[in-house]
């Protein structure tokens, strides 16, 4: 069965490269060394409608798919992967928790300037003492009165601290269930909310141009009807929300392969050793098609698992394909910033190409939403095996 993109989507994809060459390319080194957030651009970004491109037009989007998500991830990404996971965070982890589960009022009040790119919200699932046992929140709401009183705190929160950041979803203890278990609820926290603290930046490896910081919640005070969906229902709607958002991050990942294929033909061609081209080297040569075979695997499995979810697919193979399109074209970006870091030899080991840059960033790709450890934890069950 093939994945073709269609002609529209061919189109876009010029579209999206184009602004991408011309808006972020040139200044992404830059960016990346001044730990720089450029909000002009993502506001640009925006203007292009690429925070609205799965959102119904009522609230200023283009009604359109999650394969057109995953062209404009990948092309960003081609590019800057900082860009890339903002513009993935912002929809895959902002948006759409709003858009599938808030009550009208709700996305009438924030979805306009968040698909607009006016704002940005994050998505607060991660916390010091849980990473990939994300059931194990701490963080506590007790509703009194008509608000929720909420302390706790979550880390590695994307694009939760810039200047137009308007909100961050978290998810937070709100009771007990019959049987015992933590009930878990989801709940919008404006910016700005009194006892809501961003901690300083991070520090990171990569992605130094993307926004990441810890939480911290003490006694902050949010109206009752900022739930977003059902009370105690709030962790299913963030494994639900994490499915569709691993098929954005493998289209990010395809993105720094393509950037590693791009960066090393050329290279090979015009970097010469013992008076030939590298790229006449078997040693070299190999290395590259290597790249090319993994660029369009990945880009295969990525586009499946999109058209799967864009074409009303059971839950269950949605979230096989996400797991498969997710762990191998990660793992494979991880890999190919190696061989393309390699190919380039010492240069590669310098900041004035762009294979450094993309080295460092690709790492996080195994991890974000969900670690390569729990993607084959999700596959293995999916294969019907008793793994624990």
């Amino acid at each position: 069965m093939a994945f073709e993109l269609s002609a529209e989507h061919q189109t876009f994809r010029t579209v999206v490269r184009d602004f991408a060459e011309a808006e972020i390319g040139p200044y992404a080194a830059e960016w990346d060394r001044e730990h720089h957030f450029p909000v002009d651009v993502v506001r640009a970004m925006g203007q292009l409608g690429l925070f609205g491109l799965t959102a119904p037009e009522e609230y200023g989007g283009a009604g359109g798919d999650l394969t057109s998500l995953c062209v404009a991830i990948e092309e960003i990404g081609r590019v800057d992967q900082s860009l890339g996971i903002t513009l993935e965070a912002a929809v895959g982890l902002g948006i759409t928790p709003i858009l599938a589960y808030g009550t009208a009022e709700q996305k009438q009040y924030w979805l306009p300037d968040l698909v607009a790119g006016r704002a940005l919200a994050g998505f607060g699932l991660t916390e010091p003492g849980s990473g990939s046992d994300a059931g194990a929140t701490s963080t506590k709401a007790v509703l009194d009165g008509d608000e929720w009183v909420i302390d706790g705190a979550k880390q590695f929160i994307t694009n939760s601290g810039t200047e137009i950041t308007s909100c961050v979803t978290v998810t937070a203890r709100t009771g007990q269930t019959a049987s015992g278990h933590p009930e878990i609820s989801a709940i919008i926290v404006p910016s700005g909310t009194p006892g809501f603290t961003v901690e300083p930046a991070y520090d990171k490896l990569g992605w130094h141009a993307s926004d990441t910081h810890p939480l911290t919640f003490s006694g902050a005070r949010v109206p009752a009807d900022h739930l977003l969906g059902t009370r105690g229902e709030g962790f299913g709607q963030f494994l639900a929300t994490l499915d569709d958002g691993r098929i954005a991050i493998a289209a990010l990942a395809v993105g720094c392969i393509r950037a590693m294929v791009d960066a090393s033909v050329p290279y090979a061609n015009e970097r010469t050793a013992f008076g030939v081209p590298i790229g006449s080297k078997q040693a070299v040569a190999f290395q590259i098609a290597d790249l090319q075979v993994m660029a369009e695997a990945a880009q295969l499995l990525t586009y499946k698992a999109a058209a799967l979810r864009d074409n009303g697919a059971p839950r269950a193979a949605v979230k096989q394909a996400a797991a498969v399109a997710k762990l191998y074209s990660t793992e494979s970006a991880v890999t190919a910033t190696r061989i393309a870091t390699q190919v380039h030899g010492g240069y590669g080991f310098m900041e004035e190409y762009p294979v450094a840059r993309f080295y460092r960033d690709a790492k996080i790709l195994e991890i974000g939403e969900g670690t390569s450890e729990i993607q084959r934890l999700l596959i293995a069950r999916g294969m019907g095996l008793p793994v624990e």
